[in-house]
């Protein structure tokens, strides 16, 4: 049976995007598109409809990564569609949780803290305002959580 997942931060315009990228590019290298399907989406709509924030986009092309998601903003379907909703940070968690139509729909939510395992960092910290740098270490953090998470959907632990 496919395992879907949802990546879910502010705008859905940098962090989920990336992460949906990410993903999906491991998924095909790894041969397993046929078990996984990966989406993305914001609690914020401001921004249905646009790509990828452009340097987010260029970071993510530059480690041969093509982010082409439209923003979209989560519903309460999304519940139903997919098993795991993956949350970039608290802020997002907590809007998400509030969203979820049950108690068993919240147990689908997870931080992407779950999957790091060497990160000083206790969330996905949100680039927009940052510099190059901040697109740099969100990328780093999801290639990390992102392969750990496709490591346990696919039952492989290094």
């Amino acid at each position: 049976m496919k395992q879907r997942i949802l990546f879910v931060c502010l705008g859905n315009i940098c962090r989920s995007p990336a992460a949906e990228g990410i993903l999906r590019d491991l998924i095909i290298r790894r041969g397993v598109t046929d078990l996984i399907e990966v989406d993305s989406a914001g609690t914020y709509a401001g921004h249905t409809g646009e790509l990828s924030d452009p340097r987010m986009r260029r970071a993510a092309s530059a480690r041969g990564i093509e982010l082409t998601h439209r923003a979209r903003q989560i519903r309460e379907a999304d519940f139903e569609r997919f098993d795991r909703i993956i949350v970039m940070d608290d802020y997002n968690y907590e809007d998400v949780h509030r969203l979820a139509p049950s108690r068993e729909a919240a147990h689908k939510i997870y931080r992407m803290r779950e999957f790091f395992t060497s990160s000083r960092y206790h969330y996905v910290p949100d680039p927009y305002y940052e510099g190059r740098e901040g697109f740099e270490i969100v990328l780093d953090l999801l290639e990390e959580g992102c392969q750990n998470l496709l490591d346990e959907l696919t039952g492989k632990r290094n």
